[in-house]
């Protein structure tokens, strides 16, 4: 008996060895009429292997792609459909190039820094006072989780030069709340400390 690490490695094992074996058969058949109708049947047998996916858009031309694949595209017959070229099959992917957008500061954030250029577009008014004062609590939120101290004086600087210069505060005239760094961002940095030691 033959164990299967002994045999021909199979392209596509979810078919099973079974299969395999008729399209190994279909392909040695050198009548082209009697490999057309050998080919036919073993779609349907595929076929009937997955029935929950007779519903997929273009079930039969995905079989027919793998009978193709199968036959490790010897198979020579009249296709009913255009089957997948074997310089297709292992063409790798084209290059995506990772994201990194340019920000001024990284601890604010590439959201957080176009929202300021938002309210810097916006005309003066209540709407614009309430999201320059969300914005400036977030930003000392944000500089808090990367920074041990918070100079207010800082924030206001960095709030006007990303706002290009539009959105001028001062410590005289505005406040920040007092905030602490989050609890989770202390328990990173207690685990830090703690693998240290």
């Amino acid at each position: 008996m033959k164990y299967n690490t002994q045999q021909k490695k199979l392209l596509m094992p979810e078919y099973g060895r079974n299969i395999q074996e008729m399209v190994d058969y279909c392909v040695s058949i050198e009548d082209r009429e009697e490999r057309k109708k050998c080919a036919y049947s073993v779609i349907g047998v595929m076929g009937n292997m997955f029935p929950h996916l007779r519903d997929v858009n273009d079930f039969k031309h995905i079989l027919w792609d793998h009978l193709a694949i199968m036959s490790d595209f010897r198979l020579d017959i009249d296709y009913p459909y255009e089957v997948i070229k074997k310089e297709d099959l292992n063409t790798p992917p084209g290059h995506i190039d990772y994201s990194r957008p340019t920000m001024e500061y990284r601890h604010y954030g590439k959201l957080l820094e176009k929202m300021i250029e938002i309210a810097a577009g916006m005309e003066e008014g209540e709407e614009k006072k309430q999201l320059v004062k969300m914005l400036v609590s977030q930003m000392k939120k944000s500089y808090i989780q990367w920074n041990k101290d918070v100079d207010n004086a800082k924030i206001f600087a960095d709030l006007y030069e990303l706002s290009g210069g539009k959105i001028k505060l001062d410590e005289a005239n505005y406040i920040i709340p007092e905030m602490k760094a989050n609890a989770s961002s202390k328990k990173l940095k207690s685990i830090k400390v703690q693998r240290r030691r």
